[in-house]
């Protein structure tokens, strides 16, 4: 297991692949999500290319993070692991991690050299708030957490919850031993953080829509993927497909694939998709 400092935070980081091929790639998981989740994709990397997964402050194998979640947490985090890595690097991002990475693609153009966008989390015409629940919660996600632990609830409760949110998100069984993601949902460190960052969602969506009037979005190579199979109303499908084209059309050397028939953890279900993505943005890169 290996520990790196990164933005005020101490991270799980997992590396894998050929180490001395540039650029490194660098994978964020969506809320709640561990380094596992992009296993069945990382191994279809890791012949090609040097290959990074972290854990963010209190999820997966992470120390419990000192700050709260936030996006200004996660740009000065994913930065300082850019760095670390050996910058321009190609992001990865899962879900809700679309915010962070789109976040420090405009802060931080300098240290990204492409974009693959995994069923990215889309929000639109959020005000930025004036109380921010997730910061004045802490206290109370932290107790949270620390009373699952102590009374071992939450090796009931976290690797449950984490069946029901499968059961619904992939068509696959886990993609590592049963007893590593007990070991990791079990924690109750893991369920507060959880929690946090649930709180946190909407804050962060608000201050990237900020964000977004006030830096532009480098013309890097970026590509978009769009989950369906879990989009039973229709209009609910199309919505999705207008706001990750919207996401796709960020940069001129934009492209927006749409996956049919394939549920949210795309990284889990369509490895090739994820794969063929980075060889796209790789070649556009070059």
């Amino acid at each position: 297991m290996t520990i790196v400092d990164a933005g005020d935070e101490q991270v799980h980081v997992v590396e894998t692949g050929r180490p001395d091929a540039a650029p490194p790639l660098l994978l964020t998981s969506g809320l709640g999500s561990a380094w596992f989740d992009w296993q069945p994709s990382v191994e279809l990397l890791n012949a090609g290319h040097r290959v990074i997964a972290f854990d963010r402050p209190g999820l997966g194998l992470s120390p419990a993070g000192k700050a709260p979640p936030s996006l200004r947490r996660e740009i000065r985090l994913l930065a300082d692991l850019a760095r670390w890595a050996g910058p321009p690097v190609v992001l990865l991002a899962h879900s809700m991690a679309g915010f962070h990475v789109e976040a420090l693609a405009r802060v931080h153009p300098e240290l990204v050299a492409g974009m693959v966008l995994v069923d990215p989390s889309y929000e639109r015409r959020l005000a930025c708030p004036s109380f921010r629940i997730a910061a004045a919660a802490t206290g109370a996600t932290r107790a949270a957490g620390h009373l699952l632990n102590v009374t071992r609830a939450a090796r009931l409760l976290g690797p449950l919850g984490r069946r029901i949110v499968m059961r619904f998100t992939s068509r696959r069984d886990e993609p590592v031993d049963g007893e590593v993601v007990r070991s990791v949902y079990g924690r109750g460190t893991v369920l507060g953080t959880v929690l946090a960052e649930e709180l946190a969602y909407r804050e962060m969506a608000a201050d990237l829509e900020a964000l977004r009037g006030r830096l532009p979005f480098p013309p890097i190579p970026l590509v978009v993927l769009t989950a369906l199979g879990d989009a039973s109303d229709p209009e609910d499908a199309q919505k999705w497909v207008e706001d990750h084209a919207r996401l796709a059309a960020m940069s001129p050397r934009g492209e927006h694939v749409i996956l049919p028939d394939t549920l949210h953890m795309v990284q889990l279900d369509r490895p090739d998709a994820v794969a063929d993505a980075v060889a796209r943005v790789l070649q556009e890169a070059a």
